[in-house]
């Protein structure tokens, strides 16, 4: 045999920045998933699905990372070369779907959305390429109620899950005063984001895993990360950049006196000035709440990253006595992304929560996760009884009650017992040719019997445990219903 066509056998790995989510996580995301879905009902919000795939077209180039290939999404042509592309968030199909069937929606619509999301961007620790996310959105309204209502879902999902307001921490801030700050630094026309505004508002949305030096080296030439990677800067000047800063260290926590300082800072600029007014009408509104349920402060240091936001921005910090999971929510109003489609203004907002930080941490920190996903495992004592075994499995699965019947090799029972350990199983049932001829079968209270295990020292005291027991054929499903409500 010529070695040289002998064939390599793939590595089994996954991609870089993806990766394999195994039963008992899946099962937690579900839960939580359940919860968040419940908050959105409970606020209105009827459920959208899209498709994974949208055209390019129909996405457009809104994505933090502007210089990477194919502007950050995975994207491929089609057998008519046509560009489609995996969604990269789960607003930009909105934009898209409400625009082609707006003629039997109902405004302001109001939706919920929730699935996986791609991005073609460099992973790292707890970045992937692959993750989820749980939307809601109201589109046709400019209502500034609506970007307050976005940040009370937050509030109320986080205290769903278990969360209390020192948990977490909700940053307002409003694209439309920091366009007022570029014209007060003189940065071209801010009432149209240009590619050095652009730059300027992902060096600024940085600030919290760079710091200020960082952002000021992307303000200015550029930055060099660790990888050795470069950065292309915004090239500002010594004014503007010592400007912008200091309006990133505006911080106080009385919001009203935060927008006084902002309002200096900004001057006359119009634009700048409308927003300081929409920022100041969510504070009011947030503030009329229960000031227990809600946790939130201005800071002018949050824009978000996308490039299709156009006025009140947030995102939600959590950080509990344990562990800092950083942002796991954001979101803001996009008063323009309907348009591309339309040619009409349609005033939209809209939050979205990531949730695999949040499933990540719950699952951690929740000792729910030690129930196994077998509540019984039937044993396999002699195949010619192979029937026997079937009905019984059979009749518990009817019941509600998960069971798993070995397909193992039965030869040795020890196997068993060590698979159903691994299974987390609560029970095993026993049965050999002497049970089924007495119409019994045997019990094995797994957990009980390995609490027992470590104070049990000979064959007579294993005798006496009451670890198994028998009970009557018939009798077994409701026996089983007992000891699992117990």
């Amino acid at each position: 045999m010529d070695i040289s066509k002998k064939k390599s056998r793939p590595k089994a790995i996954t991609p870089k920045g993806f990766r394999d989510n195994f039963h008992s996580y899946l099962k937690k995301r579900e839960k939580v998933l359940q919860k968040v879905n419940r908050v959105y009902e409970l606020y209105g919000f009827e459920r959208l699905e899209t498709p994974a795939v949208e055209t390019v077209d129909a996405l457009g180039k809104f994505l933090p990372d502007i210089n990477r290939p194919n502007e950050g999404v995975f994207a491929w042509q089609d057998e008519n070369e046509s560009w489609l592309a995996l969604r990269y968030d789960l607003t930009a199909p909105l934009a898209r779907a409400f625009s082609q069937h707006r003629n039997t929606l109902h405004v302001p619509f109001k939706r919920y959305s929730f699935g996986p999301v791609w991005r073609n961007e460099k992973p790292g620790p707890d970045r992937f390429r692959e993750f989820y996310q749980f939307d809601a959105d109201i589109v046709g309204t400019s209502s500034f109620m609506a970007d307050a209502e976005m940040c009370f879902i937050v509030f109320d999902v986080l205290k769903e899950l278990g969360f209390s307001t020192s948990d977490y921490s909700t940053r307002i801030s409003n694209r439309k005063i920091l366009s007022g700050l570029f014209q007060a630094v003189k940065l071209e026309d801010a009432t149209i984001l240009s590619d050095i505004e652009l730059v300027v508002f992902r060096a600024i949305d940085k600030l919290d895993r760079l710091g200020l030096e960082g952002v000021k080296n992307l303000l200015a030439k550029g930055r060099t990360d660790s990888s050795g990677d470069f950065t292309e800067g915004a090239n500002l000047s010594a004014f503007q950049i010592d400007t912008i800063i200091s309006f990133l260290k505006i911080t106080n926590d009385d919001p009203y006196k935060t927008l006084e300082e902002m309002r200096y800072l900004i001057g006359g600029s119009e634009i700048g000035q409308q927003g300081i007014s929409e920022l100041s009408n969510i504070t009011d509104t947030l503030l009329s709440k229960d000031i227990d349920s809600v946790s939130f402060k201005i800071d002018p240091s949050v824009v978000r990253g996308l490039a299709y936001y156009t006025g009140t921005v947030f995102e939600t910090e959590l950080s509990t006595a344990t562990r800092s999971l950083g942002s796991i929510s954001g979101g803001g109003r996009y008063d323009d992304l309907v348009s591309r489609f339309t040619g009409q203004k349609v005033p939209s907002t809209g939050v979205s929560i990531g949730i695999d930080r949040l499933v990540s941490y719950l699952y951690e920190s929740d000792g729910d996760n030690e129930k196994g996903v077998v509540d019984v495992l039937v044993t396999v004592m002699d195949k010619n009884l192979m029937k026997h075994y079937i009905k019984i499995a059979t009749e518990m699965r009817e019941n509600g009650i998960n069971t798993d019947l070995y397909v193992g090799n039965p030869k040795d029972f020890g196997k068993q017992m060590k698979y159903a350990d691994l299974r987390g199983a609560a029970f095993a049932i026993v049965a050999g040719t002497n049970e089924i001829e007495a119409d019994i079968v045997q019990i094995k209270d797994l957990k009980l019997g390995s609490k027992l295990a470590d104070n049990i020292s000979t064959n007579e005291e294993w005798k006496e445990q009451p670890a198994q027991f028998p009970v009557k054929r018939e009798a077994l499903t409701k026996k089983i219903l007992e000891l699992l409500k117990r």
